[in-house]
């Protein structure tokens, strides 16, 4: 997108009753989603007693994750568009995606982070203080091979939501978004998960 079609927005736009209800969705998404997916990993470590990456572990947090997306997406869809994830909200403002401005990017920005944090504190809450781990990188696997691993699956995830949610192009289907993007989660943790931990997510 040329910098000349770039929408800075003003202090009204960011006091504005859309931005707050649009910001307060994605922080409602952003929780819904960090809280299941994050919390179907300590589920898992909590039933088996183990510290050590799985293979039915790493099923069980991509179906967990992609489960939370779709429905993340779906009640946040008609109100913020859905992003979830500040990777998707700046794919979109570069996209120059209608009514979002600079001033609208920094309030989804702040709403998914916040939603991510509550989640956290709300599961050390609910589990007695059990420890939330950081995502890792796989034993004798490089940085630089993570970088590009997590640039693809980045980029597949906001290839996805961009062509099935919010492309100006195309009519966006509201039934057919959430799940498409919750399968290229789902399918990406399964890829990536063993590797890096597949983010796909700066938060």
């Amino acid at each position: 997108m040329p910098f000349s079609e770039i929408s800075v927005g003003s202090f009204k736009d960011a006091t504005s009753k859309e931005a707050i209800r649009q910001g307060f969705a994605e922080f409602i998404s952003a929780l819904i989603f960090v809280f299941a997916g994050q919390g179907s990993g300590m589920a898992f470590r909590k039933l088996t007693k183990s510290e050590t990456p799985r293979v039915e572990g790493v099923i069980a947090i991509a179906l967990a994750h992609s489960l939370a997306l779709v429905v993340a997406v779906a009640v946040s869809k008609n109100i913020s568009g859905g992003h979830v994830n500040p990777a998707v909200t700046l794919g979109a403002f570069v996209g120059g995606h209608k009514n979002l401005s600079l001033i609208k990017l920094i309030i989804y920005w702040i709403g998914q982070f916040l939603g991510s944090v509550i989640a956290c504190l709300l599961l050390k809450l609910a589990t007695n203080e059990m420890a939330i781990r950081p995502f890792v990188l796989a034993e004798n696997y490089t940085v630089g091979s993570a970088v590009v691993l997590e640039i693809v699956m980045t980029f597949g995830l906001v290839y996805t939501v961009y062509a099935t949610a919010i492309d100006p192009q195309r009519q966006s289907n509201d039934t057919i978004a959430p799940i498409a993007i919750g399968f290229i989660v789902g399918a990406n943790i399964l890829a990536g998960g063993a590797f890096s931990g597949a983010s796909m997510n700066p938060r």
